[in-house]
């Protein structure tokens, strides 16, 4: 049997987990990987949390879980592959079969055959289009040099101010790591919000946080030129005429496909500039596969194609794609929800699925987005708050999205709503789930069920929300609903919105129902410190006669604005 030749252009993490699986599937083939960095298999993600000293051996990024950090021998020992660093594919002869190459040590070029090729080139990091991009301290943080060079920056402790440019995952990765260096610290985002998958009010939750640390946000501000002293960064002009002092800028504004080897070889690059790919992760060329951040993907809710520059999903791809070299096109991959998470210093921000306004617009026109926060787990065991923003579909029940962030464990949150939305689950089959329970895990009913509780009563019609936006939109155009606190006076004194609401405990309401208006379409809102109280009391106010009766969602841990106390 004539032996196999597998090519694998790239070697961050889809490429090297496609050569890994093709070997695992064919001990006879010959699998050769070329990489035009130094190293292999880097975890890139982990770059921000070396330079922020999580930890401190470098070769922790490049290392397998036992400790064995993932070289030239390692491939070559442990899995008989040939993986060849400083070694750059410049071309791609698909007539011949064959790529061309450059060794980036020696400057020696070669050529190889191949009977299947596949693409792992990923992406590079975006730049602005400014003037002084190329002075010294303009940086990203998109590489193992970059990760280097920012640990410098720590361990030096010589930088006094940085701007990190963008407020997306990698910024704020980036800002609470060179936070922690002592490094005074500036974020521009030129959109109205940090970390756009969420939505604003989300969002306004996070970046609260952020300034609570000592971190100096501007939004709704974009870059307009880096400023500099004999080739030296010495600050950035924003696009308001602003100046901000800084000695380090690291530009985190996204990532752009790198596909000019297959663009220049004639495969299809699709509408987002990414390699084009089917299901099997084959491009136009059917000798041909492409994985990871270089390729666009299928959004599995929408049907449309999308970047998707996440580690988690290039290894998946690289699996995908290994598998089909060899034994043919038997596996496939069917896209993304685009789950993701981050953490922003003591708080965590994911999502997954769609925004109720991104349902709207591609599909579901009946989306609706219900707000539950609680605490992850009993008080009594140090629960930490948690705040979730969920989105269904009010015709079938439909699980379509969540978000979550909160100081609490927003990760078993967002992938169990991952879950429900991938296994096409309803609001109904989610309100009685048979979930694991011991009060150092979670509360008896779990902050998941328990917004999925709150979505079913939406549902119903028994829930009538507001949240914090529509509210403050009301008040700031002088509407003056009546106010319910639904809380103790205790509670009333310790932490208030300050915003005109009346303190009626629930327990007294009841007994004080005439001291609220009188006429029974007046709007009413009720609330306490996360809404369940405010909840009870809308019912009981809605069985007394009042019409127009709602309960501002998430209470007053989900108000994203300012509070009297």
């Amino acid at each position: 049997m004539e032996r196999k030749r597998i090519v694998v252009i790239g070697g961050s993490a889809a490429g090297p987990k496609a050569a890994a699986k093709a070997r695992r599937l064919d001990e006879g083939a010959e699998i050769i990987l070329l990489q035009k960095g130094a190293d292999l298999s880097m975890a890139s993600c982990g770059y921000p949390y070396y330079v922020g000293g999580f930890f401190d051996d470098r070769n922790r990024l490049l290392a397998t879980p036992a400790g064995v950090v993932r070289d030239t021998k390692f491939y070559l020992n442990a899995k008989a592959i040939d993986a060849r660093t400083s070694t750059e594919a410049t071309g791609i002869d698909r007539a011949a079969r064959t790529i061309s190459f450059r060794n980036l040590a020696t400057g020696d070029t070669g050529s190889l055959p191949y009977d299947k090729l596949i693409l792992a080139t990923g992406a590079v990091a975006r730049m602005p289009p400014v003037p002084g991009i190329d002075l010294e301290g303009v940086t990203t943080l998109q590489s193992m040099k970059d990760a280097d060079f920012l640990r410098a920056v720590r361990d030096e402790k010589k930088i006094r101010k940085a701007v990190v440019i963008g407020g997306g995952l990698i910024g704020i990765e980036t800002c609470e790591a060179l936070h922690l260096a002592g490094i005074e610290l500036t974020v521009v985002e030129m959109m109205p919000q940090l970390l756009t998958f969420l939505d604003r009010d989300m969002a306004m939750l996070v970046e609260n946080h952020v300034r609570a640390k000592g971190v100096n946000v501007i939004t709704h501000n974009g870059l307009a030129a880096f400023l500099g002293k004999d080739g030296k960064l010495t600050g950035i002009k924003l696009q308001n005429g602003t100046e901000l002092e800084c000695e380090l800028a690291v530009v985190a504004i996204g990532v752009v496909p790198n596909v000019e080897l297959a663009r220049k070889a004639g495969l299809t690059i699709g509408s987002k500039g990414g390699i084009e790919v089917d299901r099997y992760m084959k491009t136009s060329d059917p000798s041909i596969y492409a994985v990871g951040d270089c390729v666009e993907i299928p959004h599995r809710m929408t049907g449309k194609k999308i970047l998707a520059p996440y580690g988690d999903l290039a290894n998946l791809e690289g699996r995908v794609a290994g598998e089909n070299a060899i034994a043919g096109d038997t596996v496939t991959f069917p896209g993304t929800i685009q789950t993701g998470i981050c953490k922003v210093f003591d708080f965590s921000a994911g999502s997954t699925g769609l925004s109720d306004s991104a349902a709207k617009a591609n599909g579901f026109p009946d989306a609706v987005a219900v707000l539950n926060a609680s605490t992850d787990k009993p008080g009594f065991m140090g629960g930490k708050l948690v705040v979730t923003r969920l989105v269904a579909d009010r015709k079938t029940g439909r699980v379509l999205g969540a978000q979550v962030v909160g100081p609490g464990d927003v990760a078993k949150q967002v992938a169990q709503w991952a879950l429900s939305i991938q296994g096409n689950m309803t609001i109904d089959d989610i309100v009685n789930a048979d979930m694991p329970y011991a009060p150092p895990f979670s509360l008896a009913i779990d902050h998941f069920i328990a917004a999925a509780h709150l979505m079913q009563n939406k549902l119903k019609g028994r829930l009538k929300g507001i949240t914090a936006f529509e509210l403050k939109t009301e008040l700031d155009a002088g509407k003056k609903p009546f106010l319910v606190d639904a809380r103790g006076p205790d509670e009333y004194e310790a932490m208030r919105l300050g915003i005109g609401e009346t303190l009626i405990p629930l327990g007294a309401l009841r007994k004080r129902l005439g001291e609220l208006p009188q006429d029974k379409d007046a709007e009413i809102v009720c609330f306490c410190k996360i809404s369940l109280r405010g909840y009870e009391a809308a019912l009981i106010l809605e069985a007394n006669g009042w019409k127009n009766v709602r309960v501002l969602e998430g209470g007053i841990m989900a108000w994203p604005f300012p509070r009297e106390k």
